[in-house]
């Protein structure tokens, strides 16, 4: 095979992104699945418009279909935190490669149970965070590894949030607990807790707090998520990292890595910003500013890694270590929050 088959699970407003990725990585979407087969039609038709494959995706009206097809290989999962388990792990028992989109799973537990399918099964297992895929990320890292220029790490800082619009309490899934129990800390918190575990080289912090500053939640649902959280991670050797994610505050995402002799900004580190593929200013010069192409962007390069991978025939463990240390460090500070006090990992 020279293209992986892709099947997408759930119509939601990221499945377009990542169907446009699919197309300029060099692969197929041969099917859509959704609950019904008109909206399954409708998403088709409209992508179809702008981003059409040579022969349009067949449109299923339930995603047990998607999941039995034997015309799809890697199937991507953008449906709600809080229902994707079972998903997860019927696509692996299939024999279907899975992309989850992020937080993969409403709790440790949940999350093991869905990789441990997807080894039993000997497919490949990646969640959605584009900017691990983002080729500025050689860049950075070769400035953190700079010890003339910035020293040994002591602080990483980061941000990401965005004000939610007037009815996003009762019309976004993100407010619904038993869809989204993790609030704005998995929607947002999940590239900050990320982006600092990759810049500490995947090591897990020793002690984790959290703070909600706000919550809300529907009025039909259980119970009510982080709108507003902060976080503290504390590493060995002196390294400390803190993050705020919100749902309240202007839209903003960045990071800080300070260190004995200098620092590192990257003042869009999740998603590229205006025209750029990234910034990033070393000791306040600016290092880099690549151009964006959607031939090379960082959600393209996602697709075509992943693709590439499965394509080899071989499976990437880095990516499964990742996403479960990420779901580890998550859930630690919202009970840390939840809790009052620090929680030891």
């Amino acid at each position: 095979m020279k293209q992986l088959r892709w099947g997408i699970l759930g119509t939601a407003n990221i499945s377009r992104k990542n169907w446009k990725s699919i197309l300029h990585s060099g692969n197929v979407v041969t099917a859509v699945a959704s609950r019904n087969a008109r909206r399954s039609r409708e998403f088709i038709e409209q992508c179809q418009r702008e981003h059409p494959f040579d022969a349009a995706p067949t449109a299923l009206g339930s995603y047990d279909e998607l999941i039995e097809s034997p015309n799809v290989d890697a199937i991507y999962i953008p449906i709600p935190t809080g229902l994707r388990k079972n998903w997860v792990v019927r696509a692996a028992k299939a024999g279907k490669h899975v992309l989850s989109e992020k937080p993969c799973a409403a709790t440790v537990a949940d999350l093991r149970e869905m990789i441990d399918a997807c080894q039993r099964h000997g497919v490949q297992f990646m969640d959605g965070v584009m900017f691990m895929h983002n080729p500025r990320l050689e860049r950075i890292r070769r400035a953190l590894q700079d010890s003339a220029a910035l020293g040994d790490i002591k602080r990483i800082t980061s941000h990401f949030s965005f004000e939610a619009a007037d009815d996003f309490l009762q019309a976004n899934i993100r407010s619904d607990a038993t869809l989204e129990p993790l609030g704005c800390l998995g929607d947002l918190g999940w590239y900050t807790i990320r982006f600092a575990l990759w810049a500490m080289n995947w090591q897990l912090p020793r002690e984790v707090s959290g703070r909600i500053l706000s919550q809300a939640g529907r009025q039909q649902s259980h119970a009510q998520v982080p709108f507003e959280f902060s976080g503290e991670l504390i590493f060995a050797e002196g390294v400390s990292s803190g993050f705020y994610c919100s749902f309240l505050t202007t839209y903003s995402n960045w990071a800080v890595v300070t260190g004995t002799k200098g620092e590192v900004r990257v003042p869009d580190f999740a998603l590229p910003k205006n025209s750029s593929e990234g910034a990033l200013e070393i000791n306040s010069t600016l290092a880099d500013d690549l151009k964006m192409d959607p031939l090379t962007a960082q959600e393209t390069n996602m697709l075509r890694a992943f693709s590439k991978q499965v394509l080899s025939g071989k499976l990437n463990h880095d990516w499964i270590d990742w996403a479960l240390k990420t779901q580890i460090v998550t859930n630690a500070c919202l009970e840390a929050a939840r809790a009052g006090r620090p929680v030891s990992l």
